[in-house]
């Protein structure tokens, strides 16, 4: 019988308690529970943290025991896989140096130093067969704790130079090494128990990029790719991305005519073209009759600012270095600098007179351009540029009015996610990381009350929740909405943040019940975040289909012949009156290739008129995936087109 101090309790998941020997691992526990999960756990979430599925656990926690099912345990998955691209690449490039290989959103990447040795898309098979050859292996992940100092001489023998910058950053005493067959890597883990659980391996792409991510350090070659515990899962994912590709917003921009981009213009700059602009302003138009409704005040502020704004406000001692330099102007004293926020000026909108605690909230709304300097590789389409439009707001509000102010911003984003069938969210709470508090300005009893507001408010709105730490704004917490794109992809749109600092560094005041005069409290919010980022993603999931309301052209009219053109164009006009948009497509082309051309450019509806329809005063409807809707009178099209229309 097993002595009670050489047993530990372990708390599952589902609530249930269970005691095994000390020095248990996860894959002890897994193998007491059932042979089937045994064989599918990739790792163990031992009190919130994940460690490797075989490591001992020798005293009391509470075990999650990760498969690929798990967020955390695909992580796992996909790490150790790029150690696994690593160990295949050494065997195929001798000489080969390795910088970092982390795992993300859809797989893993590796920076590596093929020391001038070509690498291109044509080198990807045998890498994915030497990757499988070795993952049939099933060689064990082996972690060992080594001294800084023996980890140094590790690497000066191998030569290794990156590694040898990675360790001046570690602390002896925090070191590990992980190693796989030959292979052997400076690593934190956690890994997969060994390489057999690999069945699939893909390399998707190479591009360049920097050591460190600074442009002033040797270019790398990184390598993307993806792994799968099932071949049949890697093909299903392969396919996913191939009908993405469809769905590209840089593809579909282009062939829409929404947006384009020009070299001599700028990198990182889009050009809105007349069918981009209608989307936008209809998306603006949306948000702006909702904050009217919501109490919200427009203004407008400049696209430069004084350097001095940006110093009060403390961007320019935390982003300075990496913005766009500041302006100089013949007066060698005044230096200005394109706007990276519109924080800052909203602070100057509310000191332009005396508030009192009856002002508050005072809402000020404005879709407001800016502009951040993003590194040549990082650029995107419009996912990620330049230059872009924030839907932003900045609430002041009494201390009392936060969490009620806050909810009020949660219904908003989620009344604009769910017109514009954003479904596949999550609200994640952005925490400042409390290991680095310098990176944060504001006192720790300002951030507890900030982030308090944030976790109080999302709970009490049941809105479900993940919590990540070191994700918060220099200056507060935020409510970040991610959301998934048509490949899986998650992306940041809208979000909310509680600001007790800004107040505080503009001296922002209101005159209280007491009337003592008191800080008031800042709230950050942008439902769609980024107009650029946003159009993108809703481009991508809807594949260019938008919903009737958003068209650029919602209706295309397509005279059979010229001889119908008139009537064409009288009908054109009616509509018009009717506040719906479109064109005639007056072209001497057959009316077959008009009515592809239409469906191709995504226009929702198509009015054939000729001979027949001319006389009567009618129209012949066709729906964009419906097909023929039959002849109608223009009145009766109207009324169909305004009950879709309503939003």
């Amino acid at each position: 019988m097993i002595a009670q101090d050489e047993q530990i309790r372990v708390t599952l998941p589902d609530g249930s308690v269970r005691e095994y020997p000390k020095g248990s691992t996860g894959l002890d526990i897994a193998t007491k529970i059932s042979e089937g999960l045994a064989r599918n756990v990739l790792a163990a979430k031992v009190n919130g943290v994940v460690q490797d599925a075989t490591l001992p656990i020798n005293e009391n926690a509470n075990v999650q025991l990760l498969t690929w099912n798990d967020a955390e345990g695909k992580a796992t998955f996909w790490h150790s896989s790029a150690h696994l691209l690593a160990e295949a690449l050494e065997a195929l490039y001798p000489g080969v140096k390795f910088g970092i290989g982390p795992a993300v959103e859809t797989g893993f990447y590796y920076d590596v130093d093929l020391g001038g040795q070509p690498f291109s898309q044509e080198d990807f098979k045998k890498v994915e067969d030497k990757m499988l050859e070795l993952a049939r292996q099933k060689q064990q992940y082996i972690r060992k704790p080594m001294s800084k100092a023996d980890a140094i001489a590790y690497f000066e023998e191998k030569g290794d130079p990156y590694k040898l910058d990675l360790l001046e950053g570690l602390a002896d005493g925090t070191i590990t090494f992980y190693s796989q067959g030959d292979f052997t890597d400076l690593c934190r883990g956690p890994h997969i128990p060994n390489t057999g659980f690999i069945k699939a391996a893909k390399l998707m792409n190479v591009a360049g990029a920097y050591w460190r991510g600074n442009e002033k350090n040797k270019q790398l070659t990184r390598i993307y790719a993806v792994t799968y515990p099932k071949q049949k899962e890697l093909d299903e994912y392969l396919f996913l991305l191939e009908e993405a590709k469809k769905r590209d917003h840089r593809k579909l921009g282009k062939e829409l005519e929404l947006f384009a981009f020009s070299e001599k213009v700028g990198a990182g700059l889009p050009l809105w073209l007349p069918k981009g602009t209608v989307l936008r302003e209809r998306l603006e138009n949306f948000l702006r009759k909702a904050q009217v409704r919501a109490g919200y005040s427009p203004v407008v502020t400049p696209h430069i600012g004084s350097k001095q704004l940006y110093v009060t406000s403390g961007h320019w001692e935390k982003y300075g270095e990496d913005s766009f330099q500041p302006i100089k102007t013949p007066n060698p004293d005044e230096e200005f600098m394109l706007k990276p926020m519109n924080c800052p000026h909203h602070c100057e909108i509310y000191k332009t007179k005396p508030r009192s605690y009856r002002d508050l909230p005072l809402r000020l709304a404005e879709f407001g351009t800016v502009y951040r300097y993003e590194q040549s590789g990082e650029l995107h389409g419009l996912t990620r540029v330049r230059g872009f439009t924030q839907d932003d707001a900045h609430i002041f509000c009494r201390p009392d009015q936060v969490k009620e102010e806050f909810m009020k911003v949660i219904d908003l984003v989620l009344y604009v996610f769910n017109t514009l069938g954003f479904s596949d969210y999550s609200a994640q709470i952005s925490l400042r990381d409390p290991e680095n508090k310098a990176k944060y300005i504001g006192s720790d009893d300002l951030w507890e009350k900030a982030e308090s507001a944030i976790i109080e408010a999302a709970a009490e709105k049941g809105l479900p929740t993940v919590t990540e730490l070191g994700e918060a704004a220099f200056y507060g917490p935020k409510l970040d909405f991610m959301v998934r794109d048509a490949i899986g992809r998650k992306w940041q749109l809208g979000t909310i943040q509680v600001d007790y600092n800004l107040p505080n560094r503009f001296e922002l005041e209101y005159i209280g019940a007491d009337n003592q005069k008191h800080r008031p409290v800042m709230i950050h919010r942008a439902p769609f975040g980024s107009m650029e980022r946003f159009i993108a993603i809703l481009i991508e999931n809807s594949g260019g289909n938008f919903p009737l309301w958003l068209s650029p052209d919602q209706i295309a009219i397509l005279p059979i012949s010229e001889k119908y053109e008139d009537y064409a164009n009288d009908l054109f006009f009616s509509l018009q009156e009717n506040d719906i948009r479109g064109f005639v497509d007056l072209r001497d082309e057959k009316i077959g290739r008009k009515i592809r051309d239409a469906e191709v450019n995504k226009v929702p509806y198509m009015l054939i008129v000729g001979d027949k329809e001319s006389a009567e005063g009618t129209v012949s409807v066709r729906r964009k995936g419906q097909g023929d809707l039959g002849s109608m009178p223009i009145a009766d099209f109207i009324k169909t087109f305004q009950a879709e229309v309503k939003v």
